[in-house]
């Protein structure tokens, strides 16, 4: 069983399996922190339903984006969705494990890499039967060192790494990323409200570049006053307008 949900007034269309993998809010906060390049393509590692490359070239159209997407049946329903959202010259899927990126890309060929990665390693909690989920939320088929390695390979000198991430794991992304020559240039901490913790990070990297890091001001995700589930007016102004989107 699938749904197709719509975004943006439905110019913006999304095969999803009912009971499968189903996108959340964080590629969608991440597909609005990520700078552009004025030219160049852009790719998105472990592409899932396709919304992170489908938001990105809404943003701009003169861009070309690729998405790298492992599981057959998730790279089929995000060709469909980039057919219904008519981004079939700007969008690209590609079945591909992105740990074999030696084979499936031209080095330093990118000018902005996107990816949403899997939170968890195998062992720090139970895994479901759904293989879906399972691999959008733990490192079966790539760890966090995998992504990076991937992105550095892929990526322009002075190209852009941005992504989204467990705050728990932060430091672990920097390391990971300072390893792989990247300079980490902006951040920005995703709190539910302000008097919680961050639970998310949204960094965005820089391929040899100095030293350097801008912390933005904090992101809230829901209204302060309220414990419901209310978008603030940040995250309701990323919609135009406000989708059906599943949570």
């Amino acid at each position: 069983m699938e749904t197709i949900d719509s975004l943006y007034a439905g110019s913006v269309q999304l095969v999803q399996a009912r009971k499968g993998y189903r996108f959340s809010l964080d590629p969608l906060l991440l597909a609005h922190f990520a700078s552009l390049p004025p030219a160049g393509p852009v790719l998105d590692l472990g592409c899932g339903c396709g919304i992170l490359a489908l938001l990105l070239a809404r943003r701009r159209t003169d861009i070309h984006v690729v998405g790298w997407e492992r599981q057959p049946a998730l790279v089929e329903r995000a060709r469909r969705s980039v057919a219904l959202s008519r981004l079939t010259e700007r969008v690209e899927i590609v079945e591909a494990d992105l740990r074999q990126y030696p084979t499936l890309a031209v080095a330093e060929s990118f000018a902005l890499v996107v990816a949403n990665p899997p939170y968890r390693t195998p062992g720090s909690g139970r895994i479901g039967p759904d293989d879906e989920r399972a691999a959008a939320r733990f490192e079966l088929f790539g760890s966090l060192a995998d992504f990076i390695a991937a992105a550095a390979f892929v990526l322009a000198p002075r190209g852009q790494f941005a992504v989204v991430y467990l705050a728990e794991r932060l430091t672990e992304l920097l390391a990971e990323m300072s390893r792989a020559g990247f300079a980490p240039k902006r951040l920005r901490m995703v709190h539910a409200r302000p008097t919680d913790g961050a639970r998310m990070v949204l960094v965005e990297a820089c391929k040899g570049a100095a030293a350097g890091l801008v912390t933005e001001p904090p992101l809230f995700v829901y209204q302060s006053q309220t414990r419901s589930r209310e978008y603030s007016a940040e995250v309701l102004a990323l919609y135009d307008p406000a989708p059906s989107i599943p949570v």
